[in-house]
């Protein structure tokens, strides 16, 4: 019986390091072939804007919703103006349909009244929160599946805080 536990053991952690390499490697897929989309920031209880080495992110896109009808799950379709800042269309259920020019980044409800795109944080070096609080985008890059990564905090002039 112990030879079957250790096979099982075995054959698990070889499933679960192919799907963490599987997951790593679809991320650094969007990270070299996504589309680069800047994210309104959408203000911030300033007391819980900075905490430690994090911000917490919201976007407008996220916003103003009216909770009504609208699927726990789904997408919100966004069209890109001429510097790459994205603004809401719509929201569906599903990923189609999708008219030329047009993205589309899922999100989940977290609760009845919170929209979540999946990057509500953004960690960096202790002592630099300065440098972020001047932030007006998230960057984020998109897949034509709707999955997204943030890539990084942009100022009013759409330049990455580094």
């Amino acid at each position: 019986m112990k030879k079957y536990s250790l096979y099982i053991i075995i054959l698990n952690l070889i499933g679960l390091l192919f799907y963490f390499n599987l997951s790593v490697s679809k991320k650094e897929d969007i990270l070299k072939n996504g589309k680069l989309v800047l994210l309104e920031l959408a203000p911030v209880d300033p007391r819980s804007l900075m905490q430690g080495d994090y911000m917490n992110l919201r976007y407008e896109i996220s916003t103003n919703l009216g909770t009504d009808n609208i699927p726990k799950r789904g997408y919100f379709v966004l069209q890109l103006d001429k510097n790459g800042v994205a603004r809401r269309v719509r929201i569906q259920k599903d990923n189609k349909p999708l008219h030329e020019n047009e993205y589309i980044i899922n999100y989940h409800g977290t609760n009845s009244w919170q929209i979540s795109i999946g990057a509500d944080s953004y960690f960096f070096q202790e002592g630099d929160a300065h440098k972020y609080e001047k932030a007006i985008y998230g960057g984020v890059k998109l897949d034509n599946k709707g999955n997204s990564l943030l890539v990084g905090l942009y100022n009013k002039e759409r330049k990455r805080i580094e």
